[in-house]
């Protein structure tokens, strides 16, 4: 094993090649193309009016904006990331250097907030033409370069021993416990679990298998540690991943503060917000009243016209110089707030990048734990750890790993996550999770077979619970199906422009399944328990083509409209679950060429997402190659599960 600084320097240099190859997809989508082409991409949003403006935290400006045309197009624009105003008006679509930068607060429909940078709105506003572009996150990178920078030169301080602890070079440590109380909610992995993170001094983790509820579990163990902690922090890569667990555990009646903006909109979500916590304090008032004023005195400055005598000058300047002056204490008073309310909250839940947040990152924690951290790359998993005294890592490092934009970064390492590390270099910190409450056994048994050495066990209310048991309409139907369309001609094609793969003959089979299956289905009977059904492929031209065709067929457009039935990727489906998955599996050639069907854990996610029935339609010819689908192959034919596509296009006869 190479020495720990010259690992992270490794590290630090591949985040480089990553940022520079994030960088250039962002010029190549965004700064070199037009409007029309940034608003296709979902990067920009043009025209705009600015609806409302308001002074926000530190006196920055607050704009709320409208687009007014091409409402309700697909676009990329969500809270917490970076974005600029441009302005038209001279034709140089704001790469003039007339920009107004700012993070975005709040976001529906049409209309999202941005807090700007600046205390006043630049002239050009006023010209009109006005449009909205996401910006590069420069400053997700930035912390992520200053924590590693801080890691590396630790010596002879806890961050030091916590890295050495963490990537195998010292032994993590536990104390014991005479006494362990279980958790009467918990089953006994999950128990198991938390006894570890109350054994563990220095890193724990909570290995959780698909449907093994392994965010119960991270719940139990912080409500476990708070009966001795004071105040921790609970982070997560992902925006969503933040918002489930603040909604959990605001659901515990747990004081929690969601540090940055919630990726969806709800009540309990926005209760917790830090800026809703302020405005619910109870001299939030007096600052209220302070801007009010501030505002007045200003706009009253402005009044003056340009040729005025000394006096109304000097009248200017007193006015401006007491508008500041009230900001300056409307500030303040912020300042005391929010020190107020983070003194006494039990829990601080943020993004890995948004505990670098200035509101928190002077705070120090006794146990950081970091949810989701096998999807999480590991200079982003330093950020909180530099504050921390101990970790709690959970998740599932044979599901999805991070997204990597540099094929160079993904070959050298960047995509092993700091979860992969230490569960290998370390013998005792795991505990996984034992019993799922997902899915029928034979759905769940040849991943467990392939990821988790056979240790999983389905719980009783779900091992046989198929769609039979669902409705007797479903009578003799199996739980696992696999299609071949192996000797049927259904040739893949290339799409050269967006280096994707179609398949529009296994697709046109897989929804002449659907449609098959559920000939004796009527939502309509049964809206309550409706059915849920997803359908997956690796290969975004292939979603296209099924989508297309799902309009065109009545009985699938209604379910699809009553969002029974959703289309999408694998990473779109992480974390979900659905009672019916299919997997169209696209790849069909002579030469046995599977892309990226190849990385096994991506399929691991798609098959564990099915609940009741899970239905792979592909060409066996082609994907036997790969020990992985050999492997899925003899398992399907040992449960009975193997089909020839030649057997449905009979039926359908």
């Amino acid at each position: 094993m190479i020495a720990i600084p010259e690992e992270l320097r490794r590290t630090q240099a591949l985040l480089k090649i990553e940022q520079e190859e994030d960088l250039n997809q962002y010029k190549l989508k965004s700064t070199r193309s037009p409007i029309s082409e940034r608003k296709e991409n979902g990067l920009c949003w043009y025209p705009i009016v600015i609806t409302k403006t308001e002074i926000g935290f530190g006196s920055k400006v607050v704009v709320e904006l409208e687009r007014t045309q091409g409402k309700d197009q697909l676009h990329l624009f969500q809270t917490g990331k970076a974005a600029q105003i441009f302005s038209n008006a001279t034709g140089t679509q704001g790469h003039d250097g007339q920009v107004l930068t700012g993070v975005i607060t709040s976001l529906k429909r049409n209309k999202l907030t941005l807090a700007t940078t600046k205390e006043d709105l630049p002239d050009w506003i006023d010209e009109g033409k006005l449009g909205i572009d996401l910006t590069f996150d420069e400053m997700s990178y930035r912390e992520m370069e200053i924590a590693l920078r801080k890691v590396i030169e630790a010596e002879k301080s806890r961050l030091a021993q916590l890295r050495d602890i963490i990537l195998g070079q010292e032994p993590a440590r536990f104390r014991e416990i005479l006494f362990f109380q279980l958790v009467p909610e918990l089953n006994e992995s999950q128990n198991q679990a938390v006894k570890n993170i109350e054994q563990a001094q220095d890193v724990g983790i909570i290995h959780g298998p698909p449907g093994t509820g392994k965010t119960t579990t991270l719940v139990q163990a912080i409500m476990r540690t708070l009966q001795s902690e004071r105040r921790l922090l609970v982070c997560a890569p992902s925006n969503t991943a933040v918002d489930l667990l603040t909604e959990k555990l605001a659901a515990q009646a747990i004081n929690v503060i969601r540090i940055g903006n919630p990726s969806r909109v709800s009540d309990l979500l926005l209760e917790h917000t830090l800026d809703a916590q302020i405005m619910a304090h109870r001299d939030y008032k007096d600052i209220k009243l302070l801007r009010k004023n501030a505002e007045e005195y200003k706009a009253m400055a402005f009044q003056f016209k340009r040729k005025f005598g000394w006096e109304e000058r000097e009248q200017r300047r007193l006015m401006k110089e007491e508008s500041r002056r009230m900001l300056a204490e409307a500030e303040n008073l912020e300042r005391y707030i929010i020190d107020d309310l983070l003194d006494r909250v039990q829990v601080i839940t943020c993004t890995l990048v948004g505990s670098a947040n200035r509101v928190i990152r002077h705070l120090s924690y006794d146990t950081v734990f970091i949810d989701e951290a096998a999807q999480a790359l590991e200079p982003a998993c330093w950020i909180p750890i530099t504050r921390a005294n101990r970790v709690i890592l959970a998740g599932d490092h044979c599901q999805l790993p991070p997204t990597i934009k540099s094929l160079e970064a993904d070959k050298k390492g960047l995509s092993k996550t700091l979860f992969e590390k230490c569960i290998e270099r370390q013998s005792r910190v795991a505990v996984m999770l034992k019993t799922q409450y997902r899915m029928h056994e034979h759905i769940m048994n040849f991943s467990n077979q392939q990821f988790y050495g056979g240790e999983l066990l389905a719980h009783n209310s779900v091992a046989a619970a198929d769609l039979e048991a669902f409705h007797a309409i479903f009578a003799g139907n199996l739980a696992v199906e696999f299609i071949d369309t192996a000797g049927c001609g259904y040739s893949e094609k290339a799409f050269s422009e967006s280096s994707s793969v179609a398949n529009p003959e296994e697709a046109d089979l897989l929804l002449q399944h659907i449609q098959h299956l559920l000939k004796d289905y009527d939502v309509a009977q049964m809206p309550e328990h409706a059915l849920k059904i997803g359908i997956i492929s690796p290969y975004r031209a292939q979603i296209n083509y099924l989508k297309d065709e799902i309009e065109h067929q009545p009985p699938l457009a209604e379910l699809q409209n009553r969002r029974l039935l959703t289309v999408g990727t694998v990473d779109s489906f992480q974390g979900q679950e659905r009672d019916i998955i299919y997997i169209s599996m696209v790849r069909s050639n002579d030469a046995g060429e599977i892309g990226f069907l190849a990385d096994i854990r991506r399929m691991n996610v798609a098959m564990t997402r099915a609940r009741k029935k899970l239905v792979i339609v592909g060409d066996s010819a082609t994907l036997t190659r790969h020990p992985f689908y050999n492997s899925f192959l003899t398992y399907t034919e040992s449960i009975g599960a193997y089909k020839s596509a030649w057997e449905l296009t009979h039926i359908s006869e």
